[in-house]
């Protein structure tokens, strides 16, 4: 059975994430306050960020700043696209 949440990012009841999807607080509040379509729309932005800004994972500096920005994205009303962003078409 699922469970719903009511999507901070939504702004309405959608179905919840089935786990924590990042470590500590913030991925604590992430599965209590944002659903999945919600979290669908910050993996794409997540990945866009990674290859457009050459980010990896494994680097602590990189997984600090993708932290910021899903904070950002998720709860602080949007993250910005990285300088000179052109979406494909």
């Amino acid at each position: 059975m699922s469970r719903s949440v009511f999507c901070h990012y939504e702004q309405r009841e959608t179905e919840g994430l089935d786990f924590v999807p990042w470590p500590g607080e913030l991925g604590k509040r992430v599965f209590a306050e944002i659903g999945k379509p919600a979290w669908a729309k910050w993996l794409a932005h997540q990945t866009m960020l990674i290859n457009e800004n050459r980010l990896s994972p494994l680097d602590p500096k990189h997984r600090a700043f993708l932290q910021e920005e899903m904070e950002k994205f998720l709860f602080g009303g949007g993250a910005d696209k990285p300088a000179g962003y052109v979406p494909e078409a």
